[in-house]
């Protein structure tokens, strides 16, 4: 089964080409209506398939916290219609205008973590065509990433909490198995991230970029450098690099908890709001980070523990959905919009691929030291690939270079 956050290195599946999917103004007369319940540790959904056009879920809560359900899109990952903050007790409506294809129901108590009772839902009959400039389409896209991102940073607090417990108790061996699945859903929204003042620096700024902004080097990259400290010396021979004692580690394990903590209060909050552009541009920006110098392809992101291909397959991921919330878009632009669509689309399956041959999430990737430059160029000549059309996507959408 696919779950919410770190699933496997598979190629995604992409929905429709043509189509979006989204919720739609609630119409009991018009929808077919499929009760859920949410209760602690399961997601009853009455029916594991529906026909296309409008689904109302009537969801009603049955734990003791609040929680929220979703309508996934069949990555896992891409969500097509959410409802939050339904209270104990309480029941709550989303209706979603689904499209043929695969999806995913599931519910989150709590509001935080991975979901509950994640499972499979299809929809058959016919597709609903969307038209160049749709607003109502642009409004859906928006709607959909903004809430794919902060699952995402929902998702990261109790990651990165299970990651600071093992850190902090001394248990290191599972802290390093952790490093990389704690950061995953961080890269997957970085750029959103990097919009909240001095949270990124804090939260995954390398040491040298840190020392060179004469900043306090915290976050991810400080406790990686204590948990791979050899190797930390051999990068920095001319430093007295010494392992932190257990009120050092305690203290960077508390403050990386609560830059995260801000994080999500800050994706929360009733003021914040994305823009298509943002979702455009944070595509290209996602790749942007896997090639920069200081960056994944050159082994220069996590510098001691070498698990830079776990990241560049988060950017990677974090780049195709936005791209396919806003995909059917692209395409009913015409014919460029359609050629567009379709290199994209076998630019991502490949750059997938090519990654799925180093490991998974789920198996572990090899240690970036292993990979030899030759294939270092294959990975950033398919990058290039990749971010070549996906630097057009921002204007086929909205007519507007990513450049102004």
């Amino acid at each position: 089964m696919k779950h919410l956050s770190l699933r496997s290195a598979a190629p995604l599946a992409l929905v429709g080409a043509l189509v979006l999917s989204g919720c739609v103004e609630n119409n009991a007369s018009t929808s077919t209506a499929i009760a859920v319940t949410s209760t602690a540790d399961d997601c009853e959904v009455e029916s594991a398939s529906a026909t296309s056009g409008p689904v109302r879920f009537e969801v009603e809560n049955s734990g003791d916290d609040v929680t929220e359900f979703y309508v996934l899109a069949d990555d896992g990952l891409r969500i097509v219609g959410e409802v939050e903050n339904i209270a104990a007790g309480a029941s709550r409506d989303l209706t979603v205008q689904l499209q043929p294809g695969s999806y995913f129901t599931v519910c989150k108590p709590g509001m935080v973590g991975e979901g509950v009772g994640q499972a499979e839902f299809s929809v058959t009959g016919d597709e609903v065509q969307v038209s160049a400039g749709d607003q109502e389409a642009i409004d859906e896209a928006v709607a959909s990433y903004t809430a794919y991102t902060k699952s995402q940073v929902a998702e990261l607090v109790t990651g990165t909490r299970a990651f600071t417990e093992a850190y902090r108790a001394g248990n290191d061996d599972e802290a390093r198995r952790l490093f990389p699945l704690a950061r995953v859903n961080y890269e997957r929204v970085e750029p959103t991230a990097g919009n909240f003042g001095d949270l990124d620096p804090k939260i995954d700024y390398r040491k040298p970029g840190a020392e060179a902004e004469g900043l306090p080097f915290t976050g991810f990259h400080r406790i990686e450098m204590d948990l791979w400290i050899d190797e930390a010396r051999g990068n920095y021979p001319d430093e007295d690099l010494q392992p932190l004692d257990a009120a050092g580690r305690a203290a960077l394990a508390d403050q990386l908890d609560a830059d995260i903590q801000s994080l999500y209060d800050e994706v929360h909050a009733d003021d914040f709001e994305l823009t298509i552009d943002d979702i455009t541009n944070g595509a290209i920006g996602l790749l942007d980070e896997v090639a920069a110098p200081d960056g994944k392809l050159p082994g220069e992101e996590n510098e001691f523990a070498h698990t830079d291909l776990y990241d560049f397959l988060a950017n990677v991921e974090g780049a195709q959905v936005a791209y396919e919330s806003v995909r059917d878009i692209a395409a009913a632009n015409g014919a460029d919009g359609e050629e567009l669509v379709a290199e994209l689309d076998e630019q991502f399956a490949a750059m997938e691929a090519l990654l799925a041959t180093y490991g998974s999430y789920d198996v572990g990737f090899v240690s970036y030291e292993t990979v030899d430059q030759s294939a270092r160029n294959a990975l950033g000549a398919q990058l290039n690939a990749l971010s070549e059309p996906l630097s057009k996507l921002t204007f086929t959408v909205l007519g507007v270079d990513p450049g102004e």
